[in-house]
C-alpha cells in the first residue's frame, strides 16, 4: 500500500467532489441543457458545473497553479512550474445517452512533464491515481499492465472518429482497424479515453491507440499507465500532448502494435492516387 501525497490527495478530492454533481446530473440527464461545440461534439450543463468544482478545489489548494482545462481553456498561474490539465467529464456522449461509462480526468504537469494523474470511474466509484516514482493505484491496490507478448493473444482499445472530423481520418482509422482485426483477439470502443488508458494501466486491456486526442483526454492517463509499467509514445515519433497521437502498452507489446499502426498508415498512403 502506498500513501496518497498531498497532491494525489488534493486531486482525488477534487475528482470525487466533481463526481458526485455528474452522478446526481446523470440520473436527470434527460433534463440537462445541452449545446454543441461543433459537428458531433457536444457540452452538458454538468460539464460546466463539474469543471467549476475541480477548479475551486484545487484553486483554493494549490494557489497558483494554472490549468488547461476543455471548458474553459488555458488559464495561467502565477506559479509557472506547476498546472492542472483538466477534463471535468470524459465521456460525455456516453452520459448523454445514459450509458454509465464516463470518468473525471485531472493530470498533473511539473516543469513540463507530466507528473500525476487522477482517473475517477464515477459510476463504479474507483479511484485510479498515479505519481512519477511512487506507482499507479486503484485505490490501495498497485497496478501492473498485462504481461502478455504477442499481438494475437491481445485486447485493445480505441475511440472512433466522428461526424466533423476530416474525411482523411475516417480512411485511415478504416485501415488501422481493419489491420488489427487481422492481428488481434479483439478491438473495444467503450468512449472514454482516460478510462481506456486506467484499463490499460490495471491490466485489463493489452493496449490503446487513437489518433488526435486532446491532452486533457490522455494525461492523467499516460502517468497511470508509466507508473504501471507500460510504454506510452506519440504512434508518428512526435509531441504526445500536442499531436495526441497516442500508442500504449506493455514493453514488449508497445513495439508490435507499433508497427502495425504504421504499416496500416504505410498501406493507406499507397493507396491514394498519385
Amino acid at each position: 500500500m502506498s500513501r496518497q501525497s498531498p497532491l494525489i490527495t488534493v486531486m482525488v478530492k477534487a475528482a470525487r467532489a466533481a463526481g458526485r454533481g455528474l452522478a446526481r446530473d446523470f440520473g436527470e440527464v434527460e433534463n440537462l441543457q445541452v449545446s454543441k461545440k461543433g459537428p458531433g461534439d457536444f457540452v452538458t450543463a454538468a460539464d460546466h458545473r463539474a469543471e467549476q468544482v475541480i477548479y475551486n478545489e484545487l484553486s483554493r489548494a494549490r494557489p497558483g497553479y494554472g490549468f488547461v482545462m476543455e471548458e474553459r481553456g488555458i488559464v495561467e498561474g502565477t506559479d509557472k512550474t506547476n498546472r492542472f490539465i483538466v477534463d471535468p467529464l470524459d465521456g460525455t456522449l456516453n452520459f448523454m445517452h445514459g450509458i454509465p461509462h464516463f470518468s473525471v480526468s485531472i493530470g498533473h504537469e511539473r516543469e513540463g512533464q507530466l507528473h500525476a494523474g487522477v482517473v475517477f470511474d464515477v459510476i463504479r466509484g474507483d479511484i485510479y491515481w498515479a505519481e512519477k516514482g511512487h506507482g499507479a493505484w486503484l485505490e490501495n491496490w498497485r497496478l501492473k499492465v498485462a504481461t502478455r507478448i504477442k499481438l494475437s493473444q491481445a485486447i485493445l482499445a480505441t475511440g472512433t472518429p466522428f461526424i466533423g472530423h476530416a474525411e482523411e481520418r475516417h480512411e485511415l482509422f478504416g485501415v488501422e482497424l481493419s489491420t488489427l482485426t487481422r492481428a488481434t483477439t479483439g478491438i473495444r470502443r467503450f468512449g472514454s479515453a482516460a478510462l481506456d488508458l486506467a484499463f490499460v494501466a490495471a491490466g485489463k486491456f493489452d493496449g490503446f491507440w487513437e489518433r488526435q486526442l486532446k491532452p486533457w483526454d490522455i494525461a492523467a492517463g499516460v502517468v497511470l499507465v508509466r507508473e504501471a509499467g507500460g510504454i506510452v509514445e506519440d504512434i508518428d515519433g512526435g509531441d504526445l500532448l500536442n499531436t495526441g497521437n497516442i500508442i500504449a502498452a506493455n514493453p514488449s507489446l508497445t513495439p508490435k502494435l507499433k508497427a502495425k499502426i504504421l504499416e496500416a498508415k504505410k498501406a493507406h498512403q499507397a493507396e491514394k492516387p498519385s
